[in-house]
């Protein structure tokens, strides 16, 4: 069961806005500036909830290891 959040409410009943905020998130964003502001509202929000992304692991390699790894298998095959 996965719980539908209503983040501007929350952010709105948090922390004092001014009216354009408030009517920002209230209304939605009406052009490309305002929807810069709404995701600095948004990020606002993750930060007074405390949620960060999750770090991807680096699964890069190296065309060298990538290299030495098929010789070893080549090494194990024959």
């Amino acid at each position: 069961m996965t719980e539908k959040i209503d983040w501007k409410q929350e952010i709105i009943d948090s922390t004092k806005f001014n009216t354009k905020h408030e009517n920002l998130l209230k209304k939605g964003a009406k052009s490309l500036t305002n929807s810069w502001l709404f995701g600095v509202l948004y990020t606002r929000w993750k930060k007074l909830k405390d949620i960060r992304k999750k770090t991807v692991p680096d699964c890069s390699s190296s065309f060298q290891e990538w290299s030495k790894k098929v010789k070893d298998v080549e090494k194990c095959q024959s």
